[in-house]
């Protein structure tokens, strides 16, 4: 109860400031997303998404049971939410990992993005894509199909592409200039 009124406090000390600069940008408060993500082990996957990724993690929340329920999360379980970061400053991507010990949720068919709805990748831009794979190789990680390839003519020259499998299967697609 006391992180879920330390929260709600927080919230409500920067509705003025998120009302003011949304004013000043229009429609939307940010132009980036945070992106939620239910995973079955958070252990493995916080280290995944530091080490192989380079995600930094920040201070996480909670959500009590009822409110889950009130908005629509969960039939009354709470969360408990670990949150990671690229970027620096309001307008940095969030990642938001959420597990629930005492639940069995269904892994996707993530084989390939044309079998299932729904968000099917992550696509994370580098600045050096084979530095990228030294990192996510050196943590355990590995390129599904041919690794890093070279993006197709029309898409900005020298640039490549690869695709690796965070600890539950979902894809992250890693894309930026080649590298040496």
């Amino acid at each position: 109860m006391r992180l879920l009124i330390t929260a709600l406090t927080s919230i409500v000390l920067t509705i003025p400031a998120i009302a003011q600069e949304a004013k000043k940008s229009g429609e939307f408060f940010s132009k980036t997303i945070d992106v939620g993500m239910v995973v079955s082990d958070v252990g493995k996957s916080a280290d995944f998404y530091t080490k192989a990724i380079g995600f930094t993690e920040v201070p996480g929340f909670e959500v009590g049971g009822e409110y889950a329920t009130a908005v629509g999360l969960t039939e009354g379980k709470a969360l408990k939410v670990r949150v990671f970061v690229l970027g620096e400053g309001d307008g940095a991507t969030k990642l938001k990992l959420i597990q629930f010990p005492d639940s069995k949720p269904k892994k996707n068919d993530s084989d390939f993005i044309d079998r299932e709805l729904g968000v099917r990748y992550l696509t994370i831009f580098v600045n050096d894509v084979e530095a990228a794979r030294k990192k996510y190789e050196a943590a355990g990680a590995k390129a599904i199909a041919r690794g890093p390839q070279p993006l197709p003519k029309g898409f900005p020259e020298g640039w490549s592409l690869v695709i690796i499998r965070d600890p539950d299967g979902n894809m992250v697609e890693l894309v930026g200039p080649a590298g040496k």
